[in-house]
């Protein structure tokens, strides 16, 4: 058979949701991804006997990295537990990318003759640990540093399987993008995705109340598709409106400027979801019906660098931009013909984005931006939201909601961006071949390079972007400046160097970015921002 032949289909898919929050009703995340393949399979239609023949022809296992636990070997005790015997067994990155990218390498090895039947899940065990909404940068980093079922049980919930204690521990350097050598507390996702909000928001020449305005309609658009989806984490709950969204209280207090509390993704979630693929070549075999089939077209997907102060600028994504074209060309596709989207929605400039990109209005779309209702108003599901859009995308297709969807999923700060693009018909040609872009694309051509960065800087200044953080109480307590000098216009990161400099970033009136003001590396090192130009700070 010529490489590249055989046409890859999904025609299983399941999920999972366990909402009880007991210690003694949790379910570890393998059990869960278990849970979850093993409907996959159901889904799939067949005969006792024949469902068991394609299981035990399962030959590649891709597990897209759990939050909640550290395994020594997840997909091979997910395999064990399946009873299979994977030629391919795979564990991704801690990335939110990882769906994306897992099902697109399936489908290729499908394609390629590399595998029989493929699954793709992936699950997380957040709510049983008890680790609760994003309460502060810190907490977050304890979540990722030390896990939450670590912090909030010391042990392993009754009949979990024991820990991996050689698992490489993260240190401050994974999770903050300037590395050890940086003062500024700066590089955690809450604190990342707003220097973009307002950046997005300078750059379109918005207010600051036209920008909150637009990002709780967004949000409350995406809590009514939530709203209906029975495994969202809420279900049964009346969907946040776009005034719960948008007005900050006790309940909903901000965060890092400019997103309070419900424009944060929620991760407190018992969820897994897998997908099963095979070739059209052995469904036909098995009998499995064409009504299950649904194809994948294609994939792509590419990286910014992981370092935030390296890239351009902080109103626009060239790895969005360069994902959504990329994979809707090796898809065969154009936008117009697309009638289904999911755009990944930690915060609402992800979607806005993605649909600048592409020319929507992110709060009146010409089609569906959301299958599933985002990161927030779904559940953020650590890793592994995009699975279940994936699914939902499947199940929409075969329903006849739509001929073609495309799935957007991201990761890191913004860094990492996979596309795929699925349909209900076969497209014409072979399964692409690997996606050929670069995995950085700061040099591409048609892109302008990341300025120069100081350090330590000094001298007269003015804001490229900014984030103010808050604590629990509602009180401003630390700026965040990514600045530009004067005199030779090198970019740097700075905190306030005074309270009112911190009181004027924290205004939900006056712009900051684009005004003057004074840098100055103080004594313990960090980089201290004035609006209070030439002052000694």
């Amino acid at each position: 058979m010529a490489v590249g032949s055989l046409v890859p289909i999904v025609v299983g898919v399941g999920d999972i949701k366990n909402r009880s929050q007991k210690v003694e009703d949790a379910i570890e995340p393998m059990q869960l991804m278990l849970q979850a393949a093993l409907k996959a399979i159901k889904d799939i239609g067949l005969s006792e006997p024949k469902a068991k023949i394609l299981q035990s022809t399962i030959d590649s296992v891709s597990v897209v990295a759990t939050w909640t636990w550290d395994y020594p070997d997840l997909p091979g005790l997910l395999s064990e537990n399946l009873g299979v015997k994977p030629s391919y067994k795979v564990l991704s990155g801690q990335s939110g990318n990882s769906p994306a990218k897992l099902f697109d390498e399936a489908a290729r090895r499908i394609s390629l003759g590399e595998s029989k039947v493929a699954i793709v899940t992936g699950g997380e065990a957040l709510a049983s640990c008890k680790s609760g909404h994003v309460q502060s940068p810190r907490q977050v980093l304890t979540l990722i540093l030390v896990g939450a079922c670590a912090a909030a049980h010391k042990i392993p919930p009754p009949g979990w399987t024991p820990r991996d204690k050689n698992a490489r521990k993260m240190d401050i350097s994974d999770v903050s993008v300037m590395g050890k050598s940086t003062f500024h507390s700066l590089g955690l996702p809450i604190q990342i995705y707003p220097l973009y909000e307002n950046g997005f928001r300078a750059h379109r020449g918005q207010s600051i109340s036209e920008n909150h305005q637009e990002s709780a309609q967004l949000y409350a658009s995406f809590a009514k598709v939530a709203e209906k989806m029975p495994l969202a984490w809420n279900y049964g709950q009346p969907a946040t409106t776009m005034d719960d969204i948008g007005t900050v209280s006790k309940k909903n207090r901000m965060i890092c400027f400019p997103y309070p509390l419900l424009m944060n993704a929620f991760n407190n979630i018992n969820l897994a979801g897998a997908c099963i693929l095979t070739s059209t070549d052995y469904a036909r075999k098995l009998g499995i019906p064409e009504s299950k089939w649904i194809y994948p077209l294609g994939g792509a997907g590419t990286s910014d660098s992981g370092n935030f102060c390296e890239r351009p600028n902080f109103y626009s994504s060239p790895s969005i931009s360069r994902s959504l074209d990329a994979g809707l060309k090796a898809s065969g596709l154009s936008k117009e013909n697309v009638d289904l989207f999911d755009f990944y929605s930690c915060f609402p400039i992800i979607p806005k984005l993605a649909c600048e990109h592409l020319g929507f209005s992110s709060t009146n779309p010409p089609k569906p931006i959301t299958l599933l209702g985002g990161l927030t108003s779904f559940g953020g599901a650590g890793n592994n939201y995009s699975m279940h859009a994936l699914i939902e995308m499947v199940r929409q297709l075969r329903s006849g909601k739509g001929h073609t969807g495309l799935v957007l999923a991201n990761g890191g700060v913004a860094t990492y961006q996979h596309v795929i693009c699925l349909s209900s018909r076969a497209r014409n040609s072979s399964y692409p071949p690997a996606n050929p872009l670069p995995e950085f694309l700061t040099d591409e051509p048609g892109h302008a390079p990341a300025p120069a960065i100081d350090e330590k800087a000094t001298g007269e200044a003015t804001i490229e972007t900014y984030t103010v953080e808050f604590n629990r109480s509602g009180v401003p307590t630390r700026g965040y400046v990514v600045g530009r000098l004067k005199s030779n216009d090198h970019r740097f990161i700075a905190n306030d160097a005074d309270i009112g400099t911190l009181q004027q970033l924290a205004s939900t009136t006056k712009e900051p970015i684009g005004r003057s003001g004074w840098v100055e590396t103080g004594e313990d090192g960090r980089n201290l921002f004035s609006f209070h130009g030439g002052e000694k700070l």
